[in-house]
């Protein structure tokens, strides 16, 4: 079965550790989610920032109102240029999420990489062409919004 990939790019007139201190918070995680994606983090304690290792469980309703699992652990994390986070648990038979961020005049770019395989073989091919990449794609769109909001226009 194929994995797709998603990459979206955002400019953030934020200083570099700033915006650092913001994505690797897992507590900010629901201030970039929208809202009918009920994300709830149900892991406790989590600590301020994110480390390689860390487990991270949520609930999140991706399709139909139906309440999933999503279990992510942090891989890789390089202090001030990128972390990733890949699907222990979760909808997708693949989630592999590169999140990078490099100083520009200006601010920070920020570039989401997503490379992903939705369930069920043949019948997760056609969710992805009926729904799921146009879903991912808003998701990723509030983000984006959801940035500018927290951190102005660029």
């Amino acid at each position: 079965m194929p994995v797709y990939s998603l990459t979206r790019t955002q400019k953030v007139p934020a200083p570099l550790p700033q915006l650092w201190d913001f994505i690797t918070s897992p507590a900010n995680l629901k201030l970039i989610t929208p809202a009918y994606m009920g994300f709830e983090i149900l892991t406790p304690n989590l600590p301020e920032k994110i480390y390689p290792g860390m487990i991270i469980s949520y609930h999140v309703t991706p399709v139909a109102g139906i309440k999933m699992l999503w279990v992510t652990e942090i891989t890789q994390v390089k202090e001030y240029a990128f972390f990733v986070d890949d699907q222990r648990v979760g909808p997708y038979s693949l989630w592999h999420h590169q999140h990078h961020i490099q100083k520009i005049d200006g601010g920070v770019l920020m570039t989401d990489i997503v490379n992903y395989q939705p369930p069920l073989g043949p019948l997760g091919a056609i969710a992805n062409a009926l729904f799921l990449k146009r879903q991912l794609n808003e998701i990723f769109t509030f983000r984006f919004s959801a940035m500018e909001r927290i951190f102005g226009k660029f």
